[in-house]
C-alpha cells in the first residue's frame, strides 16, 4: 500500500554532510511512523533513527548528535541529515513506514564515506 524511493546517497569524505530523501506515495503518509536503517556488508540491519506521526524522534547512539531525521508532511518526504561522517557510517540507508503490524520498505541508497 505504501512504495518509498529513497534518494540522495553517494561519496562524500569524511567529516563531510549528505541529506538523504524519502518519498512515500500510495497511502496516507501522516499517520505512519517513518525510520532509517542502514546495514554494512557483512554487518547487522542497524536502526538509525525513527520520527512517529506527531514528530517525536529517536537516534541510535552511534548516529545521536550527529544526524538528524525530520518529515514534512506536505511532500510526503522523510530526511536524513547526516553530519560529521566518518567510514563506519558507509552502508545502504533504508527508509521504513510503519503502522500497526504493517512496515513498509524501500529498496535503499547507498552511503559511502571515503577519503
Amino acid at each position: 500500500q505504501v512504495q518509498l524511493v529513497e534518494s540522495g546517497g553517494g561519496l562524500v569524505q569524511p567529516g563531510g554532510s549528505l541529506r538523504l530523501s524519502c518519498a512515500a506515495s500510495g497511502s496516507i503518509f501522516s499517520i505512519y511512523n517513518m525510520g532509517w536503517y542502514r546495514q554494512a556488508p557483512g554487518k547487522q540491519r542497524e536502526l538509525v533513527a525513527v520520527i512517529t506521526s506527531i514528530g517525536r524522534t529517536n537516534y541510535a547512539d552511534s548516529v545521536n548528535g550527529r544526524f538528524t531525521i525530520s518529515r514534512d508532511n506536505a511532500k510526503n518526504t522523510v530526511y536524513l541529515e547526516m553530519g560529521s561522517l566518518t567510514p563506519e557510517d558507509t552502508a545502504v540507508y533504508s527508509c521504513t513506514a510503519a503502522r500497526a503490524m504493517y512496515t513498509y520498505w524501500g529498496q535503499g541508497t547507498q552511503v559511502t564515506v571515503s577519503s
